[in-house]
């Protein structure tokens, strides 16, 4: 299963690093990403990210990427790749 890993928050060093982290301890591969920082302050991050190594449940893992941006205080969102396409379809 493939799903989307959106970061929110204000701009702080280590943010990919932490975020990234926590999908590698968790077994995903990010497979794309891109990030922005607007206006030299709100730091907005999309990741693609395949979770077919993953042994968590999807609960479970959104919880700890849930978690781990409350420690650095970003916004950190997951949804399935079918949602996401689904919800942006034009």
């Amino acid at each position: 299963m493939r799903a989307i890993v959106s970061v929110l928050g204000q701009d702080r060093p280590g943010i990919i690093a932490h975020i990234s982290h926590a999908l590698y301890e968790a077994n995903a591969n990010i497979l794309d990403i891109t990030q922005t920082v607007l206006r030299d302050e709100v730091f907005a991050m999309t990741m693609l990210v395949d979770l077919s190594a993953v042994s968590t449940s999807f609960g479970e893992l959104k919880e700890q990427l849930t978690a781990a941006g409350a420690k650095i205080g970003v916004e950190v969102r997951l949804m399935r790749e079918e949602i996401f396409k689904s919800m942006h379809r034009v």
